[in-house]
């Protein structure tokens, strides 16, 4: 299979400078078409959205693959769909992703954003990466249990008695239970950080990283650590959100980015 064909199938709306935004682990792209997408593109910019491998079977190339894999996938699509180096915003996994893309390809990277990151893997956090792979894998996990417990990781508990929210939430993430080998594997593929976090230094692009008071998956200390890995890093935290700020606080989360990117 060429490298050509390796390119994820992508969206893209808007002009101007080109933005990719990563998504978390076992999380679809229109993830971002709720409040980001629509932002960027008011704000002149070009957003361009993609799943990663594994996360539907549209995108699901064959044989055992790596966190580099995820990495490279990115890679060309910069190269291939943007055609220009790229503003990068990733959450999670996706801000993992961006970190080693502005470590091993600084060409292709404009600035990078990280919603929720970290640089190393406390023990707790390896055992929940391990337990949601398991469960993923295993596909026996009580849909409705597996929703509940999966929101709990997502948000804060002020947002979890949010009604409405929450009954919304339950019901997509009950109609589209998180399962499958290839979601197993994006969860797993978080525990690789140790192994190049010492070469973060070497990221001279602008950085923001945003951090969450109540994110259990990456908590704010974690990701401080990053921002004073990197020289010049900026380090922000929204408060009253989990580990999905981005969704419970969309207007400041957007404020902040669209902010760092006009200065970047």
């Amino acid at each position: 299979m060429s490298p050509k064909t390796l390119v994820p199938p992508h969206q893209s709306t808007g002009s101007g400078e080109p933005v990719l935004l990563l998504a978390p682990a076992a999380t679809r792209s229109a993830v971002w078409s709720l409040h980001q997408v629509p932002a960027l593109r008011a704000a002149g910019y070009r957003a361009l959205t993609y799943d990663h491998r594994g996360t539907t079977d549209a995108f699901a190339p064959d044989g055992p693959w790596r966190f580099a894999d995820l990495v490279a996938d990115a890679a060309r699509l910069v190269q291939e769909a943007a055609g220009e180096p790229c503003h990068l915003v990733g959450s999670s996994l996706g801000a993992l992703v961006a970190q080693r893309l502005a470590v091993l390809r600084p060409d292709l990277v404009r600035s990078i954003t990280l919603l929720g990151t970290r640089s190393r893997t406390p023990a707790f956090t390896a055992a929940l990466a391990g337990a949601n792979a398991g469960a993923a894998r295993s596909g026996e996990v009580p849909v409705d249990y597996a929703a509940a417990a999966t929101m709990t990781q997502l948000f804060s508990p002020a947002t979890l008695l949010d009604d409405r929210f929450a009954k919304e939430w339950l019901d997509l993430m009950t109609l589209r239970p998180i399962r499958g080998d290839g979601i197993a594997r994006q969860y797993l593929a978080t525990l690789t950080v140790d192994d190049w976090a010492d070469e973060l230094s070497a990221i001279d692009c602008p950085t923001l990283v945003v951090g969450f008071p109540f994110d259990t998956v990456m908590p704010p200390a974690l990701g401080r650590e990053v921002a004073d890995a990197i020289d010049g890093a900026r380090y922000e935290e929204v408060a009253d959100c989990g580990h999905f700020g981005f969704l419970e606080r969309p207007t400041e989360v957007n404020t902040l980015l669209l902010d760092f990117l006009a200065k970047a």
